[in-house]
Order: structure tokens, then sequence, then C-alpha cells
């Protein structure tokens, strides 16, 4: 962690090994204060840095903004805010690559503080890849750091004529040429950026995919910490925008300093006394894949299979007798659930794998162990893509090479048979540089499909464009529903659910469509707060004590159902978005890929498949939770109902719903 965060002894939220953590909470009163008036000039807003910085890339002028009372009690931040200023500052039916769209990175009001995992920013735009709603959040140390520079959210937009970088050192700001960066990796444009203005700077990258315009492009930030779904990064390539860097030195303002502490150290002696916490501090999400796969959820060779003979090589345990280099965590992250790994058959470092590589770049791939997987995800974090899309787009790539309707000459001569890395970590490359029938499969797994035709969109596992998450749902109803009806695709953050498929009965639809609704409204209040989900997720932190913390923080007095009913109005508005800017939107939008309908072959949900009237029940129970129309537009009615009244009247004066 930075040099200037001095250590301390009493709460430490220390991780082993590794120098990249907060070694005190209570060393970071440093860079909190309590209530008062003003603050540097700034309105003083409890929880906030109080000013909102806007990047015009065309004429690289930029614009400070005050954060006022109204916009932080009535949107709180971070994915909030972001719903709020792309509905309200997008034109209708812009093209995502062009540069009248624009690129929004919002903090919430818990980060930055002593609250635990508070380390989440969130970054949003319309999605080059889906053509609609998309964001995507990121842990690391960036976002304490924006906060600490006085900036609670940045609004990029137009675009430069050459490479740019954004440089922020409080309120100093200055747009510089990037042009000796262009063409560098992710990882290694951060090192070298470090290199060049020093370690206190925090740095978030694109890399050559972004620069390519490759459709699921992403950003990277602390080595390996990703806003990896969407394509967010090649809008940030069609900008030439390589890199933000940020060092701030001022004070969040808090309004009741002393009950945080108290609060958070009491949550914090919670955390590390669970039955869990020392399982999942080591192995983090790799910690799930032996249970995934002894439910049948692993995706195996493209979803065309649900178990994985070769799971003991790519788990959790075997990934820490053999590759495991130091543990690693996030600003103010008790858990540390990520790691550090070397891979000597490959003299490779990374971050990871997590559990969403291993399952999508791994088993998906028919990869043979995790030193195999530690390469791809080298490879895709450098070049800057994420690897839930890549998995995908490669393993469609291999079952039409299983399937012969591509060949090895299509392929330039490489061999897409599963299994193959050296064929692979070649493909991604020619994707990355757009090379070849790399450009095709660059376009994302869907539209690839839609280029190749031949009825090739039966083997893309994706919803709205969004390649599934690592999770099969031939047997899971809900968790297939949560990906249905994500507001950015197939996601697993939004909702997961498999836990409650099996409890509630896999082969059963009853009650899941209110369930995934229930599910939509705590987990994305995660990232309008700043905050990791994990604490909550997998030790079990009453949700009541994230409301008590963004009221200590913020002096106000919200209540879960306030929240929830805010939660709602989020959920509402990025569906309007989607409703706006695509024609036809509605049922048809939310449907499970074509691979969900056939009989899962073998392992432990053998025969299993889902049926129409099973989407139908699942989708007609989601609907009426919300209270939207059969064709699942919220209805103008619905939208006033929760504070939607201006996005209502533009809705129906476009002729996208009914008034």
């Amino acid at each position: 962690m930075r040099g200037r965060l001095p250590a301390a002894s009493d709460l430490q939220v220390t991780r082993k090994s590794t120098s990249l953590h907060v070694q005190s909470l209570w060393s970071l009163c440093g860079k909190l204060c309590g209530a008062s008036s003003a603050l540097g000039g700034r309105p003083m807003i409890n929880g906030y840095g109080g000013s909102i910085l806007r990047v015009d890339l065309t004429t690289r002028s930029v614009k400070q903004e005050p954060v006022t009372p109204e916009l932080a009690h009535d949107w709180l931040g971070g994915r909030a805010w972001i719903a709020k200023f792309m509905y309200e500052e997008l034109p209708a039916g812009v093209d995502p690559l062009s540069p009248a769209n624009k690129v929004f990175v919002a903090t919430g009001p818990l980060s930055g503080t002593l609250w635990p995992s508070s380390a989440k920013i969130v970054w949003g735009t319309k999605s080059p890849l889906t053509g609609g709603y998309i964001d995507s959040n990121m842990g690391g140390m960036i976002m304490a750091e924006l906060k600490y520079a006085g900036w609670d959210m940045i609004i990029l937009e137009g675009a430069s004529e050459t490479p740019v970088y954004l440089c922020i050192e409080d309120d100093k700001v200055e747009i510089r040429d990037a042009s000796g960066y262009w063409g560098k990796g992710s990882v290694d444009t951060e090192y070298t950026l470090k290199r060049d203005l020093g370690e206190d700077f925090q740095i978030a990258t694109i890399g050559p995919a972004g620069e390519n315009l490759v459709r699921f492009a992403c950003i990277t930030h602390d080595v390996g910490r990703q806003a990896g779904r969407g394509g967010i990064a090649a809008v940030l390539g069609s900008k030439k925008l390589k890199a933000i860097a940020v060092r701030g030195t001022k004070s969040i303002p808090v309004a009741d300093i002393e009950g945080l502490q108290k609060h958070t150290t009491s949550v914090i002696d919670y955390i590390k006394n669970t039955a869990f916490f020392p399982t999942f501090s080591k192995y983090g999400t790799t910690d799930i894949t032996d249970w995934c796969d002894s439910v049948g959820v692993i995706p195996v060779d493209n979803f065309q299979h649900a178990q994985y003979p070769k799971k003991d090589r790519i788990n959790g345990k075997y990934m820490r007798e053999q590759i495991y280099v130091r543990d690693k965590g996030c600003y103010a992250c008790p858990l540390g659930c990520s790691t550090y790994t070397y891979s000597k058959k490959y003299d490779v470092h990374v971050e990871g794998p997590e559990y969403e590589t291993i399952g999508l770049m791994g088993s998906n791939l028919g990869m043979d162990s995790i030193e195999e997987i530690a390469v791809l995800n080298a490879d895709v974090d450098n070049l800057g893509m994420d690897s839930i899309s890549s998995g995908s787009a490669v393993a469609f790539a291999m079952e039409l090479y299983q399937r012969g309707i591509l060949t090895k000459e299509d392929f330039g001569g490489l061999e897409m048979t599963w299994g193959n890395v050296d064929a692979v970590r070649a493909f991604l490359r020619l994707i990355a540089a757009r090379q070849g029938i790399g450009a095709t499969f660059a376009e994302g797994a869907l539209a690839a499909a839609r280029i190749i035709g031949r009825d090739t969109e039966k083997y893309v596992v994706h919803v709205k464009g969004l390649d599934y998450s690592a999770y099969d749902t031939h047997a899971a109803p809900a968790m297939m529903l949560a990906f249905m009806t994500s507001d950015i695709g197939a996601q697993h953050t939004r909702a997961w659910a498999i836990v409650q498929d099996i409890n509630m009965g896999r082969d059963s639809t009853e009650g899941k469509g209110k369930l995934v609704y229930d599910l939509q409204h705590l987990r994305p209040l995660m990232e309008v707060f700043g905050v990791c989900r994990f604490p909550w997720l997998e030790v079990k932190v009453d949700w009541e004590n994230y409301v008590t913390a963004l009221n200590l923080v913020t002096g106000q007095h919200y209540t879960t159902e306030e929240l929830f009913a805010f939660s709602e109005k989020i959920w509402n508005l990025t569906r309007a978005f989607w409703t706006r800017e695509v024609d036809g939107f509605g049922r048809a939008y939310d449907q499970p890929p074509a691979k969900m309908y056939e009989e899962m072959p073998d392992g432990p949900t053998k025969g299993a498949h889902v049926t129409q009237e099973m989407v139908d029940q699942l989708l007609d129970g989601y609907y009426r939770a919300y209270h939207w129309d059969q064709n699942g537009l919220p209805t103008a009615e619905r939208l006033r109902e929760v504070g939607l009244g201006s996005v209502a009247d533009d809705l129906v004066k476009r002729g996208r719903i009914l008034d």
C-alpha cells in the first residue's frame, strides 16, 4: 500500500505476505475527517469528495462540477449515478464507438472509508458488445485514490485524435500525450506509468484489444483488477484514452467517525472469527470449483457438459500447491481473496486465476491444468480482454472446429482442438490485433456467429449478446432467469441463485421469479455504496450492518425499505435504457441460450433441460414482481411510481411504451 499510510497496531486487515494492503484501518483516519461545514473550499457532503470531473477529449478541456446534496441523497453514487447520467446525457441511438458516447466512472458514499472491502469503483457506458446498458465494477486501490483527490465521478466525452492519458493529482488535472504507451499491454502500461509518475499513483489502463476496438476489451488496474464486461475499454480506445492515473491527498468527510470506527471494528472482529474466513481468505473464489463440478454447473467444452474429469488439476487446492506465490487484497479488505501466482512451465506471473477464468478459460476450453489457465489469464490481462467473453469466443470457435463448420485453414493454420493451449494463445493474439479470422471474433461470439452464418448462433451461450458467466443452467432455472433478466446481459454478479435452485428443486420454476427479483434488489446496492459483496456473501455480514455504516458515514437515516425502493428505481431505469435503445426490446431479449433447451448428455444433471413453458413461467412471475407488462417493459404508471416520471414521459413520447 502507499507509504504515506503508516502501519499501526489494532485494526489489522493485513493479508499474508503482500505489500499491497491496507495495513491498519485506524491509520486510514488520516484520510477521513469529522463532519464540518466546509472542506478545502468545496461544499462538504459527508461521504463524498465533493466534485465531478468532466473531461472533453475532443477539446482537451476539463471542468469541475459540484456534487449537490440532491444528487448525493437521491442517487447515492456508484452504478446509480451511472444509470442516471447515461440516460440523461447519451443521445438516443448513439453509436457506442462514436465520440458522442460517454464513459462514466463513479465511486460510492462508502468508497475509501474505514468500512471493510470499500474498494469498488464502477465504470459504465453504452456497450459496444450488446448495444445496451453496461456497467462493470472494479476493485483495487484506484477508487480510494480518486476520492482522496476530491473526485466522486469522472465523465469522459468526445474523442482525442491522438493517444492521451488522464493524469489527476488532487485538483490538478491534465490530458497528456500517450503516444509512447500506445500499443503496450495493459499490465505493461501500468508498470511503465508507475515508473514514470511514481508508485503513489493508482492507474487504470487499456491494452491492444481496447485500442483495436475489440468489443469485449476490458480495463485493467492494480495488475489484475478489471472492469471486465461489455467492452468498456473499446469505448476508451475509440476515444484514444490509454490510461487514467490518480493521486490524492485530501480527506473524506464522515458524519460520525468514532461511530464508524467502532462499528467497523466490530464487523472485522466478526469476519475474522467466522468459520469460513480462513478458507475464503486462502482460496478465494477458486474454492467453488469443486462444488460447481459436484452439482453439475461448471462449463465444459462450450457448455456441452457440466462436469470436468480434470477438475482436480484446475481447482484452488491444486493452484495453491503448484503455482501460488502470495495473497493479495483490495483496499481495506480483511478477506484478501486474490492470489499472485507463477507458472514455471510458462514463466509467467499473474494475479489469479479466479473461478470465472478457471471455468471459462479452463474447463470450457478443455485445458489440462491450472498452469495453462494461468498463462491464458496472463495473456488476456495484458491484451486487455475480458476473460469471460474471451473464453466464450474461443470455446465457440473450438466447437465450430469440432463440428467441422470451420477448419484449420479458416483459422490460419491453427488446430482449434479442445485443450490446445498454444492454438488458443495464438488465436487470442489474432483477436486482439483484429488480424485474419480474429477480426470476426473481435466482434464478440454472437456477432461472429451472425457473420459466419450456417445456423451457428445456437452454439453461442449468451443473453443479449453478453456471454454467460461460468455457471451452466440446464438444471438451475433461477440462475438461468438471473442471467436472462440481468440488466447488462448474462452476468452472475447481479443475482446468484444456484443454491436456492438446489434448495427449491432444480426442475421447479415456482417462486423463482420473485426470488430473482429480491436478489436483484440487494446485490446491486453494493455497487451503489462502493463496496465488495464478498463480506456479505461469503462470511455472512448482516445486511443491516451496511445500512448502519452508510448512515454513520453520511449522517442520513436510510432504512432497508427505502434502499430497496431506491434499488428498484435503478433497475427500472436501466430497463428503460434498453427499451429506449433497442428496437423491439422486451420478452424476446430475455431468453436463454439455445443450448439450455438441449438435454445434458452426462454428469450430475444428465437429461436436464429447460422448456419454453418453464421459461415463460419464470418470466411471468418475474415481470409480475416488477409490475411490468407481459412483454417485460416498464409501464408508464410503474415508472412514475418509482420516481422516474420524466423517463416515463420520454418513452411514451418516443412510442416505446404506452401511457
